[in-house]
């Protein structure tokens, strides 16, 4: 199964090249032939996997470039297909059909999430966790889920890991990493460290006894010298140490040589020092880090830099609020005026940050102006579009409608005086089906005289929630019960919303006792 799954993950990428297409689908294939197909290949010289929230891209690509003025034949994924299939796919279209790789250096960059599928299965000599932040709940989860899918896999791993020596929770991998051996890297205290910090912060509390940590002083968000407040758990020595930071001029001192750093800001000297620390590792020149450092490409989205009808404009991806923060701070270092164009799906960043607001739907611009107006205008076409597409859904058979009521008065088991001599009953009542028909019974007695009020609260509450065309002035509704009429004792009050051919979507009785 080996050969093959090689073969079929060669030819389909030939197929994809042939075409003008990349991607990790040769990989998927790959594995679908043979599932342990990683295990069965075999590695000439270092195996370097690099993961983290940001820089892991910079990072892995400037490792590549070193290895490779250090004379060796590296294989990398530096298009970053950084989840299996990706990395399955970078490695068997440069194996050979026994699956043999054909280079002496192999640099991976992995996805946080993916680690669990490749750390275990192929030989790493090097595995290097840039940083931890929160990142896309939607599909990373929280901090904690995806630092604990890498902890399980560590026990057993007998590498090199590089962490970042300023990163609680990056440092607190040593503590189950129990064979293998660690190398950190960091950032000394400068003249840009604060004492105190109102970043978004993830490294508040210890994870060896969930004690507060406390910092000596942050670099930026949770990244700083730190130690616990009741157990030993701290910042720990570093290996490669980078001091006199210049963020004017992107320089920094390690181990006394200056380096200058290709990208802007503190967070990407981190990227850095991975570098400087792998070089250390495998006896690689300083002459051989400088050029990596000189000719290091700016990676897609990066501070990418192009022109457009005469105007300099730079383009950076943002992710997580770490990210947005560090990228705020190098657009602040320049005090020429300049516009910031935030391009998002958060209406919170708007409003906090925006002075106008452009609105683009389905491709055409619908308005341009004061954010508040504009998001005012956005909500109601999103629940608009919200109740079509249920409409949608419900009439082609993938919804059933749905309704809701509620009786406000009187309560359940309530005891009403018959010398009142009107029971006032009122609730109300709302449903997907636009012909949806309300009906109250009293012990099992249709009683008419209906009266519909306002409810605007309801309306509020369960407009994007239900499809149908719901009108706050007849979603509530009130009946008054002559109680003159009644005898003493228990009744029973009824209400139904059902379908035009009497099928029930929602109903709800009470009982009530006359005195």
């Amino acid at each position: 199964m080996k050969t093959l799954s090689i073969l079929s993950t060669k030819l389909s990428a030939w197929g994809l090249h042939l075409i003008g297409r990349g991607g990790s689908m040769p990989g998927s294939i790959g594995c679908k032939v043979d599932a342990n197909i990683l295990t069965k290949l075999k590695f000439n010289g270092p195996v370097i996997l690099v993961t983290g929230t940001n820089g892991k891209t910079s990072t892995a690509n400037m490792i590549t470039d070193l290895f490779e003025k250090a004379g060796y034949h590296v294989i990398s994924n530096r298009k970053g297909d950084n989840l299996k299939a990706g990395i399955v796919t970078a490695l068997l279209t440069n194996s050979k059909l026994n699956g043999e790789i054909k280079a002496n250096a192999v640099v991976l960059e992995c996805d946080e999430l993916n680690v669990r599928h490749i750390l275990p299965f192929i030989p790493v000599t090097d595995f290097v966790v840039n940083n931890f932040f929160r990142d896309q709940l939607d599909r990373a989860r929280e901090m904690e889920q995806l630092i604990d899918s890498i902890e399980k896999v560590l026990p057993e791993y007998k590498g090199r890991l590089i962490l970042n020596g300023n990163d609680p929770n990056v440092v607190r991998l040593n503590l189950v990493a129990k064979n293998a051996s660690i190398s950190y890297f960091g950032m000394d205290e400068n003249k840009y460290s604060v004492k105190t910090t109102k970043e978004a912060s993830e490294g508040k509390f210890c994870p060896k006894c969930g004690a507060r940590l406390e910092y000596d002083y942050y670099q930026y968000s949770h990244i700083g010298k730190f130690h616990c407040s009741k157990c030993d758990f701290e910042s720990p020595a570093l290996n490669t140490c980078l001091k006199d930071i210049d963020l004017d001029k992107e320089t920094f001192v390690c181990d006394q040589t200056t380096f200058k750093s290709p990208y802007e800001g503190m967070y990407s000297m981190y990227n850095c020092a991975v570098v400087l620390n792998m070089a250390k590792n495998y006896g690689i020149s300083l002459d051989c880090v400088k050029s990596v450092f000189s000719h290091a490409p700016q990676p897609a989205g990066r501070n990418e830099m192009f022109k457009s009808e005469d105007q300099t404009c730079i383009l950076n991806l943002v992710k997580n609020p770490t990210g947005a923060n560090e990228v705020m701070k190098v657009i602040e270092k320049d005090p020429s005026d300049k516009t910031i164009v935030i391009v998002t799906h958060s209406l919170d960043v708007v409003k906090d940050l925006c002075d106008r607001a452009v609105w683009i739907y389905k491709g055409e611009l619908r308005l341009d102006g004061d954010p508040i107006y504009v998001i005012d205008e956005y909500l109601k076409q999103v629940a608009i579009d919200h109740k079509e597409e249920k409409k949608k859904a419900i009439a082609e058979g993938k919804h059933r409608y749905k309704a809701a009521v509620f009786i406000d008065a009187p309560k359940d088991f309530a005891t009403i005086q018959k010398d009142k001599g009107t029971l006032v009953s009122q609730g109300w009542q709302i449903s997907d089906h636009d012909q949806a028909v309300f009906k109250f019974f009293l012990d099992g007695n249709e009683i008419s005289g209906i009266k519909r009020k306002n409810r605007q609260d309801v309306f509020e509450a369960y407009q994007e929630a239900y499809a149908g065309d719901m009108d706050p002035d007849t979603i509530g509704w009130q009946v008054n019960l002559d109680l003159n009429d009644l005898d003493l004792g228990n009744h029973k009050i009824d209400i139904q919303c059902s379908e035009p051919d009497g099928n029930i979507l929602a109903d709800k009785s009470i009982q009530f006792t006359l005195e």
